[in-house]
């Protein structure tokens, strides 16, 4: 019986450690890509300021011809929610918390009587909210972890175009904001129409009048309003991929040094039971012993 134990716990030991090596090889991974999602995000940082910033600008130079973009109705008929979550699992909560805050997102709106448009990237999301009865309009994924330019302009496309028609009065965005390694928060943001007050400060001269826009600022939007937008989105993408590296490493560390763990209690266990088998083995020998001095 022991020896049938023993067994047993070497094949649970065998099947721990290859766990583990693969959860220590993610977590590796994780880490070495970790820089170059931030370096991203810091190199694309001064291109998005500086855009906003031309934005507000013209805005701010003729409010008139910009209401549409900045003034949001007072019921808003159609909204559409895009919710940016991730191509695997394996991430810690990183998944879980934005798709539960999009699926609260759509419930407040509906009860406010706004018809919701849900669109989302990664592979995680679509399962997720079908799986709870919520339509998902448009799904892009197999990009969420090293997003180009070119994915985020597919979606500012996609958001703006009904947006720009009439179609859709606010979109909206859920993701995950990089603060610093030890802190990402999950945000709710409103893209369009454009939030002025979150815009970075431009200088005083810029608004009161000293920049001069060519051609005129309602024909300058229609061009600067998606390039904005295409902005907004690849930032939103770029800090959703460190997000979730980070929160894979910290997944695959926690559950390495977890495997490292159920490892020496099995190998304990496995001790035990290897020295419980040695001591049956001495008993059986020592008590044949004792019978063969009986019988003589």
């Amino acid at each position: 019986m022991a020896g049938g134990q023993e067994r047993v716990l070497r094949r649970r030991i065998r099947s721990v450690n290859s766990t583990r090596k693969i959860t220590k090889a993610m977590e590796l991974i994780a880490a070495a890509q970790i820089p170059r999602a931030l370096a991203r995000i810091t190199a694309n940082r001064p291109y998005r300021d500086g855009l906003r910033r031309v934005v507000l600008e013209a805005i701010e130079g003729d409010r008139f011809s910009a209401r549409r973009l900045v003034e949001l109705p007072e019921h808003v008929g159609v909204a559409s929610v895009f919710v940016v979550s991730g191509d695997r699992g394996l991430s810690g909560p990183y998944n879980n918390q934005n798709l539960r805050a999009g699926e609260r997102l759509v419930a407040e709106l509906r009860a406010q009587g706004t018809q919701v448009r849900l669109a989302v990237a990664g592979k995680k999301a679509a399962p997720y909210y079908r799986f709870r009865g919520l339509e998902v309009e448009r799904s892009f994924a197999g990009f969420v972890e090293r997003p180009t330019y070119a994915d985020a302009q597919a979606i500012a496309r996609y958001l703006a175009t009904p947006f720009m028609e009439g179609e859709v009065h606010q979109v909206l965005l859920v993701s995950t904001r990089y603060h610093s390694a030890g802190r990402q928060a999950v945000e709710v943001r409103q893209l369009l129409p454009f939030v002025v007050d979150e815009a970075p400060e431009a200088p005083a001269e810029g608004l009161a009048g000293y920049t001069e826009f060519e051609p005129e600022v309602a024909k300058l939007l229609v061009d600067l309003a998606p390039r904005a937008l295409e902005s907004e989105v690849f930032s939103a993408l770029l800090e959703g991929a460190a997000a979730f590296l980070t929160g894979q490493q910290r997944a695959m560390a926690a559950a390495t040094e977890n495997a490292d763990e159920l490892g020496r209690t099995l190998t304990r266990k496995m001790n035990q039971a290897r020295q419980d088998a040695i001591t049956t083995e001495i008993m059986e020998i020592v008590g044949g012993a004792e019978a063969l001095r009986s019988g003589k």
